[in-house]
């Protein structure tokens, strides 16, 4: 079992809390290594990254998984893609990327608020986790 792996089932097994580390970054009550912002979206350098270029994509509005996403939120996670592209472009990924979405457990979601892993920097692997 990978560390993430263990973070995940570990996340899964505590109450869920309303409020999370990404929460509190999007606050700003918690410095993070900020790449982009704008009114809906904050983007900013994981402290455990997996390849050269890893950021996290969170909307503003805390949505604890994509399966907690409503009809409403359309837009919004429409919008969180097209942030992805933009700091790609940012980062210079033009050999390319990945975009992961984790959601609960078994997905490997370690922290309940919503977020999009950009991965780039480097040639990635298929399939991308082994079990």
């Amino acid at each position: 079992m990978s560390d993430e792996q263990a973070k995940a089932i570990a996340a899964a097994q505590q109450p869920r809390q309303a409020d999370t580390i990404f929460g509190k970054i999007a606050r700003k009550e918690i410095p993070a290594q900020i790449v982009f912002e704008d009114d809906q979206a904050l983007a900013f350098r994981d402290v455990s990254p997996t390849a050269p270029t890893h950021i996290l994509i969170i909307p503003k509005k805390p949505i604890a998984t994509i399966a907690d996403s409503t009809d409403e939120d359309e837009q919004l996670l429409g919008h969180l893609l097209v942030v992805a592209r933009k700091v790609a472009e940012q980062e210079k990924l033009a050999r390319g990327y990945r975009i992961v979405i984790n959601n609960g457990a078994d997905g490997g979601q370690s922290v309940y608020h919503l977020h999009v892993h950009l991965i780039g920097g480097k040639s990635l692997g298929w399939p991308p986790f082994a079990n």
